[in-house]
């Protein structure tokens, strides 16, 4: 079978686990100006790829697809534990809980996880994202490299969807923006990679402000 319909299948925005309900923090972003043109918004997008994902949240998600590709669970847990204690507010561990359940749901119907995975599944209570992500591309046979290259494509499909929904940004205009960062995206997987454990860590502060901020924000479309 061509290992591309297993990648394509774990990025596309169908998989029912409510990605598209989020917005990690950029709707703040845009009600407080920050974000208010393509310059802007490609500006933020950059910022959270470079500064945070490729610091610590897709080094971690490496390690977490790394772990479940070796079947190394006592390393699984130990990482699910890791992510979950770094989630700085409510909603980003909501965000990352919600979307680890849909996922442990659908795994959990599905014939393609082995039995040794399944059994780690089993033992899960409240399981993020990351781990759920990782026990996926175990279940299809996807490497960690691609698997993370899914997380990352996800992510960048995500944010624009956020902002042709909350600015005046036409699908064109989204597109000449993924150009534009595609490069940008290669850099943060290649830094993620090569990213020892000792080196990852970030403080994405204006993040964990928006995300604060937007917990009380009187009109939203999306829930973080």
């Amino acid at each position: 079978m061509n290992p591309a319909w297993a990648l394509m299948r774990l990025a596309s925005p169908q998989l029912p686990i409510g990605g598209y309900s989020y917005s990690q923090g950029l709707e703040m972003a845009v009600e407080r100006a920050i974000v208010c043109d393509p310059d802007t918004a490609g500006r933020w997008i950059a910022d959270q790829l470079l500064l945070n994902l490729a610091r610590f949240e897709a080094p971690l998600l490496w390690a977490h697809c790394c772990a479940a590709v070796a079947g190394d669970w006592s390393s699984l847990s130990t990482l699910s534990e890791q992510h979950r204690a770094s989630r700085e507010t409510r909603e980003l561990q909501q965000e990352s809980r919600q979307m680890g359940y849909s996922l442990k749901q659908l795994l959990e119907g599905l014939p393609e996880l082995d039995d040794e995975a399944r059994c780690f599944l089993a033992e899960q209570n409240e399981p993020g994202l990351a781990v759920m992500w990782a026990l996926a591309a175990r279940a299809w046979q996807i490497s960690a490299e691609d698997a993370l290259a899914a997380w990352l494509w996800g992510w960048l499909e995500n944010q624009l969807a956020v902002l042709m929904k909350t600015l005046p940004l036409g699908q064109q205009a989204a597109q000449r923006l993924t150009s534009q960062l595609l490069p940008l995206l290669q850099q943060a997987q290649a830094q993620a990679v090569h990213s020892a454990p000792e080196q990852r860590g970030s403080a994405p502060f204006g993040l964990a402000l928006a995300s604060m901020a937007h917990e009380r924000q009187y009109s939203r479309l999306f829930r973080s």
